[in-house]
C-alpha cells in the first residue's frame, strides 16, 4: 500500500457511504443520553466537542455495510462502543493529567478529576443500559468482556509506569488490551450483527486488532514528534508519566550499557531539559523508523485480511482507513 490518504477525501467518502447512518448513531447516542440533570448535560455537550474521528463507530457500519448490510441494531452498537470510548478518553485524561483535547479543555481541566470520573463511569453505564436494550444479551456478554480487556491494559499501563525495561512484548499487551480490543470489538459487532460466518466475524474482528495495534503505536509516536497546536492535545504526557512506548524500548534495546544507564536518568527526571534531549537521542538513532515500520506492518496485515472479503468501495474505505490510521498527523 503506498500514497497518502488525505484527511478530507476520506471524511468526505465515509459521508459518501454511511453519512446517513452516521446520523442514525448519533440519534441514538443523544436519546440515551438525554438528562434531566443540568450539570450532567452541560458536561456532556462539553465532551462532545472533542469528540473525534468516529472510528470505532465507523467500524462497526463499514464492517456491516461488507458483510451483507446495515440494521437497525448497528446503530445502538455503533452508539454503545461510542460512549465507552469517550469514557475512556475522559478517564485518560485523568491519568495522564492532560489539560487539552482537540484544542478543548478536558473534563478534568474544565472542572476536576472528581466530574471526570464520574462522568466517564456514567457513559460507562449508559452503554451498557443501551446494549441491553437489544433482544439477546449477546451484544452485552461481548462488550463486558472486551471493557474488561481494556481496563485490564489500563492497569497494567498504571503498573509498569517508570518500568524503564519494559519490553516489546508487554506493550503489546498494554495496548491490546487499551486501545486494539475496542476496535476488534467494534468490527466484531459489525460482522456479527450482519449474520456473518462466525470464521469471517473472526476474521473482521482480527482486523480491528491489527488496525487499533497499529493507531496505537502512531499516537504514541505522534507524543514524541507531534505538534500540540495541530494535535490539539496534550503531548509529551508519556514521558511525563514515565510511559515506556515503542520508540522508546526499541532506544533501550539498541544502547550500549552505558548509554541505556543515561537513557534511564533522563527518563526518570522528566523535565523538559531531558524531554529534548531524549528527542535527539531518538532522532540520532532507527527508533522512530523502526516504530513506524511496524506500524506499517500491521496495517499492511490487516489489509491481507479484507482482501479476503468481495472488492466493493466499503472494503476499500476500510483499507484507506487503516493506513490515515498510521499516516495520520493528529
Amino acid at each position: 500500500m503506498t500514497g497518502n490518504v488525505a484527511s478530507s477525501d476520506l471524511l468526505m467518502r465515509v459521508q459518501q457511504r454511511i453519512g446517513q447512518d452516521l446520523a442514525k448513531v448519533e440519534e441514538v447516542f443523544a436519546a440515551e443520553l438525554a438528562s434531566s440533570n443540568p450539570f450532567a448535560t452541560d458536561v456532556l455537550a462539553h465532551v462532545c466537542r472533542f469528540r473525534g474521528k468516529r472510528l470505532r463507530p465507523i467500524l462497526v457500519l463499514l464492517t456491516a455495510r461488507c458483510l451483507g448490510g446495515i440494521r437497525p441494531e448497528h446503530h445502538v452498537l455503533a452508539a454503545v462502543v461510542e460512549m465507552i470510548h469517550m469514557a475512556t478518553l475522559v478517564h485518560d485524561d485523568v491519568l495522564d493529567e492532560a489539560a487539552t483535547r482537540r484544542h478543548v479543555a478536558t473534563v478534568n481541566a474544565r472542572w476536576n478529576n472528581e466530574t471526570s470520573v464520574l462522568f466517564g463511569d456514567c457513559l460507562f453505564t449508559h452503554a451498557f443500559h443501551l446494549a441491553s436494550s437489544l433482544p439477546t444479551t449477546e451484544a452485552c456478554r461481548m462488550i463486558g468482556w472486551s471493557t474488561n480487556r481494556v481496563c485490564e491494559g489500563e492497569l497494567t499501563q498504571v503498573r509498569e509506569r517508570g518500568n524503564f525495561d519494559l519490553d516489546e512484548a508487554a506493550y503489546f499487551e498494554i495496548i491490546e488490551g487499551k486501545t486494539a480490543e475496542l476496535c476488534a470489538l467494534s468490527c466484531r459487532l459489525g460482522a456479527r450483527y450482519a449474520e456473518a460466518e462466525a470464521a469471517t466475524v473472526e476474521e473482521m474482528a482480527e482486523f480491528g486488532r491489527l488496525l487499533g495495534l497499529a493507531f496505537q503505536i502512531a499516537d504514541d509516536l505522534l507524543d514524541l514528534t507531534g505538534d500540540e497546536h495541530a494535535a490539539g492535545k496534550s503531548l509529551g504526557s508519556d514521558l511525563s508519566l514515565e510511559k515506556m512506548t515503542l520508540p522508546l524500548i526499541r532506544l533501550m534495546s539498541e544502547a550500549s550499557s552505558d548509554e541505556a544507564a543515561r537513557i534511564r536518568q533522563l527518563l526518570a527526571a522528566p523535565d523538559e531539559a531531558s524531554r529534548q534531549a531524549l528527542r535527539t537521542l531518538l532522532e540520532e538513532g532507527d527508533a522512530f523508523a523502526y516504530t513506524r515500520d511496524r506500524a506499517l506492518a500491521l496495517v499492511s496485515q490487516s489489509c491481507e485480511l479484507l482482501d479476503r472479503l468481495p472488492p466493493s468501495p466499503d472494503r476499500q474505505l476500510l483499507q484507506d482507513m487503516a493506513r490515515f490510521a498510521v499516516e495520520r498527523t493528529h
